[in-house]
């Protein structure tokens, strides 16, 4: 099967980026799945498999440099053996990223180049708040425009009353009701699955991403489990990022679900998704009040009238402290990177200068 580039996304802004590279015979590709070390890409020959060159390889700092599953990728193609080499990666428009699980300060991209984040949030025991409003800094931080998509709701005797629950936390953010037992709520989809348009879906295991796939793909494309009786915690079914095709001509992004969902450079996520904190923090009488016993405290005066509630404040203060430890170990990580990178650059003067 062939691709028009036009069909996976390729724009007039894509194109203009893509002209240097176009210059020196290179194609343009979109990568469609993640391997180790290896992209499945999807072409004008069909779908490659490709590998980043060895000079690309050597100039990549981090996991964020290497191509992500929906990256616009200049490659040399070489459809008689079915592979590719990748080249060089297009600027990204919108970009998805979380720190990796564990104590390395890195970045793990899941997806890239979208234009809607279908936040996915299960109506059963596992809805919760505080996880909604983390995936919201990273949605926001992304580019792209995130929407909140209940699933399950056969599962919840009121779904409006929990719409509109993350309707108060979500900010002008679009929540919309799916079933893909009773196949209900997708209409109210459809505006964003315009053709070239690119969605990720997110959201924690066992929330019905897979399910919703299937339902949009009209097929059974992607596995399917059950969640653990008991506590309604899912079990990873998706177990890696994939780029599908839906047949209305949108393009979507399954993702693995995510237990731990570690901030990586969110502050302008953070402020689009607390505005409402930090508007009321700019009403205190003091300019560097710290909310704990200053006169006049707007936040406190919101706590204490139940206009702001206390669990999203202290997930506001949990957060910020989150990212302000993250910026002091990229920082450090930064100048060490620097040390090093001029380090090799001496050695390399240096055995120049002896091969004289």
């Amino acid at each position: 099967m062939t691709f028009q580039l036009q069909q996976l996304g390729f724009n007039p802004s894509i194109q203009t980026a893509f002209e240097s590279f176009a210059s020196l015979g290179y194609q343009a590709a979109r990568v469609a799945l993640e391997h180790t070390h290896l992209y499945t890409l999807y072409t004008e020959h069909g779908e490659l498999i490709g590998e980043v060159s060895g000079k690309y390889r050597y100039g990549a700092l981090g996991r964020g440099d290497y191509p992500a599953v929906g990256d616009w990728v200049a490659i040399s193609a070489r459809p008689e053996d079915g592979r590719a080499t990748i080249h060089a990666v297009l600027p990204r428009f919108s970009k998805f990223s979380r720190k990796v699980a564990g104590s390395t300060t890195d970045e793990q991209i899941v997806a890239t180049n979208i234009n809607t984040v279908f936040l996915v949030v299960a109506l059963n025991n596992d809805f919760n708040v505080r996880r909604v409003e983390r995936y919201l800094i990273m949605a926001w931080e992304s580019g792209a425009n995130p929407v909140i998509i209940l699933s399950k709701a056969d599962l919840c005797d009121d779904p409006e009353a929990k719409a509109a629950e993350l309707e108060s936390v979500a900010i002008g953010v679009p929540v919309h009701i799916v079933s893909t037992v009773s196949e209900t709520g997708f209409n109210e989809l459809e505006p964003y699955l315009a053709e070239g348009m690119t969605i990720a879906l997110l959201g924690s295991s066992g929330v019905g991403k897979s399910s919703i796939i299937n339902q949009m793909l009209c097929t059974e494309s992607q596995k399917v489990q059950g969640v653990r009786e008991g506590d309604d915690r899912g079990r990873h079914t998706t177990t890696h990022r994939e780029l599908f095709i839906l047949p209305d001509g949108a393009l979507m992004i399954d993702t693995p679900g995510m237990r731990e969902l570690q901030l990586w450079d969110a502050d302008e996520g953070f402020s689009s998704s607390f505005q409402d904190v930090e508007s009321l923090a700019e009403q205190c009488f003091y300019s560097d009040c710290q909310h704990q016993e200053e006169p006049r405290c707007a936040v406190r005066m919101a706590l204490e009238n139940g206009s702001l509630e206390q669990g999203r404040y202290d997930n506001y203060n949990k957060m910020k402290a989150e990212l302000a430890y993250l910026a002091r170990k990229e920082d450090a990580k930064l100048r060490q990177q620097e040390k090093l990178k001029w380090k090799q650059i001496t050695k390399s003067m240096r055995s120049s200068h002896k091969s004289r």
